[in-house]
């Protein structure tokens, strides 16, 4: 999955809960959905909280990578969930696919231009831990922990 990176595959988990809403679909709208919910986080720790803008950036950034992952390569966002801590933050994206995301590898040397198959590598390289559960009804949940102090 990730290589050398932190990654695992759960069990079968539960399949998210059904909401009344769509909810975010588009890496627009799930980096919009991860700034609202970080700034009602900082809000909610007082006058003067701060939250370093590196570190949003790496959050908004994995956050629109798993979104245009389910996209591309599962069949569309099916669920999303952002869960801000004091310290991290819980990216859940989950999609039709069962199929686990794999780095792509290219063949050409120096100079070549890679088009594609940046998003995985640097979810993995910003992401704390990265868990990846099927779901019961089919499909999976990826959640990704990052880190919200810098790197």
């Amino acid at each position: 999955m990730c290589g050398e990176y932190r990654a695992h595959a759960n069990d079968t988990m539960p399949d998210p809960p059904e909401s009344h809403s769509p909810g975010p679909r588009s890496p627009a709208e799930v980096r919009e959905a991860v700034r609202q919910a970080l700034d009602s986080a900082r809000r909610s720790r007082g006058p003067g909280a701060t939250t370093d803008a590196t570190a949003v950036g790496d959050v908004l950034l994995v956050a629109s990578e798993l979104t245009t992952n389910a996209m591309l390569h599962g069949g569309g966002v099916t669920a999303f969930e952002v869960i801000p801590g004091e310290r991290e933050v819980r990216l859940s994206v989950s999609d039709r696919s069962d199929d686990m995301p794999t780095p792509v590898r290219r063949a050409g040397g120096p100079g070549t231009l890679q088009i594609g198959g940046h998003g995985w590598p640097i979810i993995c390289r910003l992401a704390r831990d990265i868990m990846i559960s099927y779901l019961r009804a089919g499909g999976k949940r990826i959640t990704a922990v990052v880190p919200l102090s810098p790197r």
